[in-house]
């Protein structure tokens, strides 16, 4: 794993006693030689028997083997948050030994550590958390964050993600409890891209929260009050990027679920400056432009003809834009390609035109023209399942954080798809807001089509000896019919 920072020698600990065993950093539980146990003042703080690095992990699995065991029968939320308690106790007290369990692993885990499991573990995090991780900065610290940044013990951070829990997943706003979000996704990237785990930071920017819900939880850890707007809130913003880029000024700052109106501002306010990029816009369309080339193979035509697909987008919110944005840039560089490709937005009040009275100034470059939309027989605000109908696109793309949106009217109507292998995405996050099911999707649009999800899904028996096999591609799950 040549991105992983490998300590070339021996490690100086600065720490003796107890003071090792309750630092994961250092930790080796039981598996402390004698010798080190003399040297570390640990004699007699440990049992006597010395368990070896293999041992743990075998008896870990086992732990977590029972747990699948014992808690069958019961609900997916509460089977999700013992798996994930389970490792964040792990977590908690042997890094090391954590993050082996993770690479080992990591198929069966990361629905666990991160998606679907982690938009239950936000919402529940206030009542969950026992240990800090990460860094939080707050509306109250302004002025102050300069110095706070030092506090952090690592001397060197290459990878920082930071949010403000203003859009956790299709959750909403969840405040401080969205911390959940950088430590999962920080978790990925040690386990599955070899990052330094001693060189990531999960922040969560606490500026606020207008969940009433939470500001009336005796339990909420956040800050009680309305969320900051406008320059206020630049301002907090502002302050910590500053700061960040004092002390680490080659970090990577990545921004997730911030809600669109400042995801897009803060793009542009800091791509420039500093080393930052936006997850919901940038990364999902990455993942997403990715996956959509990969249909135009599945469905045996060259790449060259993405330029030529009718692709529908649900959801006109930073991460569907985004991908917008970006698959309109790959077509327009495609040998050939000639005019505008055929891409249609839809929000809340249907198609997105030019004809719209109220229309985001994000949206404005993606809306459809009066000739443009009449062309195929729709207008201002035509509905889903007209704008299906009539377009027969080769792709349907949903980004609309409303689970369920795909229903099997709509579905249907993808079989009329121009397309001979029509693809549905149901991007949403976690799994209740996903557009559709892998299952419903197979069972309504047909079985020869290909269907790619935010959130991982089970394999669909599609009879006669046939599966929809699930192929993980960092956080896209392709199910190719």
């Amino acid at each position: 794993r040549w991105l992983s920072a490998a300590i070339p020698g021996p490690c100086i600990v600065h720490k003796r006693g107890a003071d090792i065993l309750h630092d994961p950093w250092f930790n080796k539980d039981t598996g402390f030689p004698l010798t080190e146990r003399d040297r570390l003042g640990l004699r007699g703080l440990l049992p006597p028997r010395v368990i070896s690095f293999e041992q743990q992990y075998d008896r870990f699995m086992d732990s977590y083997s029972s747990l699948e065991k014992n808690t069958q029968g019961q609900s997916n939320h509460f089977v999700s948050l013992a798996k994930w308690r389970i490792l964040n106790r792990l977590h908690d007290r042997n890094e090391t030994l954590y993050y082996r369990v993770l690479i080992d692993n990591i198929k069966n885990f990361a629905p666990v550590i991160y998606t679907p499991t982690v938009g239950l573990v936000c919402q529940n995090y206030s009542g969950l958390y026992r240990r800090p991780r990460g860094m939080y900065f707050s509306a109250r610290d302004k002025g102050e964050m300069m110095s706070m940044i030092y506090n952090w013990p690592s001397h060197k951070v290459d990878m920082i993600v930071l949010t403000d829990g203003s859009r956790i997943l299709g959750l909403g706003d969840l405040g401080v409890q969205g911390i959940g979000i950088p430590i999962g996704k920080l978790d990925m990237y040690v386990a599955a891209a070899g990052i330094n785990p001693q060189r990531i930071l999960p922040v969560m920017l606490d500026v606020g929260t207008n969940n009433q819900k939470l500001l009336d939880d005796p339990l909420y850890l956040g800050l009680r009050q309305p969320r900051l707007e406008g320059d206020d809130y630049l301002s907090i913003v502002d302050e910590f990027m500053e700061a960040v880029h004092a002390r680490w000024p080659k970090a990577i700052v990545q921004f997730e679920d911030f809600q669109m109106k400042w995801a897009f501002e803060t793009l542009e306010r800091y791509r420039k400056r500093f080393c930052m990029f936006n997850d919901d816009i940038q990364g999902t369309a990455g993942v997403a432009l990715a996956g959509l080339l990969g249909t135009v193979r599945a469905q045996g035509r060259p790449l060259t003809d993405f330029a030529n697909q009718k692709i529908v987008v649900v959801g006109a919110g930073s991460a569907g834009l985004g991908v917008l944005k970006t698959a309109i840039q790959a077509a327009s560089k495609m040998p050939g390609q000639k005019g505008e490709p055929q891409f249609f937005l839809l929000d809340k009040d249907g198609l997105i035109t030019k004809e719209r009275k109220s229309i985001d100034s994000a949206a404005v470059a993606f809306a459809k023209s009066r000739s443009e939309a009449s062309a195929v027989g729709l207008n201002e605000g035509s509905t889903l399942l007209e704008v299906v109908k009539n377009v027969k696109p080769h792709v349907l793309l949903g980004l609309s954080g409303v689970g369920g949106i795909f229903n099997e009217e709509i579905l249907k109507a993808m079989r009329e798809s121009h397309s001979n292998k029509p693809a549905i995405f149901a991007m949403s996050n976690p799994n209740t807001n996903a557009e559709c099911s892998a299952a419903e999707a197979f069972k309504h649009a047909g079985e020869n089509i290909v269907f790619a999800s935010g959130s991982p899904f089970d394999n669909v028996d599609l009879g006669n000896g046939k599966t929809g096999h699930v192929n993980q591609a960092n956080n896209m799950y392709l199910f190719p019919g």
